[in-house]
């Protein structure tokens, strides 16, 4: 099978190659690079079932020969990212998800739609269960994202309804592993970046906001279960152990045995309150849940925020 996975060469989406590569998937990865890095994939370049396309899917991708999957994992996603590319992200909630609906459509292939727990905005349901249709501000500073992942999951459905197309829809809770970038400014790699380098732990607010922390194995192991599944609506695919963000940020300092203190600063606008996922759909239907200790996951990270650091420092760059 050929499977086409669009933000190839990002956090979340290099894991997902590996793991495709991994199952005897012949791979297309494609990538603008706006936030993703070669770095990611430098691993698999040479292996003999994968192949990078640099290209923006906002526009139309040619692609000769037969396609078994489309999965569409392009957006940028922190708040850095798309607070500074407010235009970038709406366009490929777009035009990105069209043209790569298109291409399913025409290929008959299968189509994947990553979705975020943003959908649910700042939340006045807790647990938020896919059912719950969010609490989001239409025209506030974190809208670009939220909306993109809202018209993304609506014209995925009006696809799925009017040509009968093959589709899912996970919506992906906080995430956390290797290769999230240290600037990435959410919580996890700011976090321990700043605990390595022994500066100061930011905290917005109070830090009594909630959390739900996955380790990225887990979520590359809900997206392969909502593959194999006939599932069209909605997915949560997260980790329903709570923390608050102080929690948090004090178990960081705890595992990487850093001096760094906690420095509190305004909370953003519209930044949750809560957020933690209900999985019961996951549960029933994939007979997935999350199966990596948090501590156990956080060590894993650390070891490799700790290798770039290292590394970096022994750079001509970094010296």
């Amino acid at each position: 099978m050929r499977l086409l996975v669009a933000g190839g060469a990002g956090f979340i989406g290099s894991h997902l190659v590996d793991r495709l590569l991994a199952d005897g998937f012949h791979v297309t990865a494609v990538d603008n690079l706006i936030t993703g890095s070669l770095s990611n994939i430098a691993h698999v370049r040479e292996h003999p079932a994968f192949e990078f396309l640099h290209h923006d899917v906002c526009h139309p991708l040619i692609l000769d020969g037969p396609l078994d999957w489309v999965l569409n994992l392009a957006s940028p996603a922190s708040p850095i990212d798309y607070l500074k590319l407010p235009l970038e992200t709406l366009r490929v909630g777009a035009m990105g998800s069209h043209s790569l609906l298109e291409l399913a459509k025409s290929k008959g292939a299968s189509y994947f739609f990553a979705s975020t727990s943003e959908v649910y905005g700042d939340p006045l349901v807790h647990p938020q269960e896919e059912s719950y249709w969010g609490n989001v501000n239409p025209i506030g500073p974190r809208s670009v994202y939220d909306e993109a992942k809202r018209y993304g999951e609506a014209i995925t459905m009006a696809y799925h309804r009017e040509y009968g197309l093959d589709t899912r829809i996970i919506r992906i809770f906080n995430t956390y592993g290797p290769r999230n970038r240290a600037n990435d400014g959410r919580v996890v790699p700011s976090f321990i970046s700043q605990a390595l380098r022994g500066e100061p732990l930011t905290v917005f607010g109070d830090g009594s906001q909630t959390r739900s922390f996955q380790f990225v194995s887990d979520l590359v192991e809900g997206i392969r279960c909502l593959m194999d599944s006939d599932v069209a609506e909605p997915v949560n695919i997260g980790n329903p152990s709570e923390l608050t963000v102080l929690e948090f940020a004090r178990l960081i300092l705890e595992l990487t045995g850093s001096p760094s203190v906690i420095e509190h600063r305004p909370l953003p606008q519209d930044d949750p309150k809560v957020r933690r996922p209900d999985i019961s759909r996951a549960k029933a239907l994939l007979g997935w849940e999350p199966q990596v200790p948090v501590e156990i996951g956080l060590e894993e990270t650390i070891r490799w925020y700790r290798e770039q650091l290292m590394h970096s420092l022994s750079s001509p760059a970094g010296k």
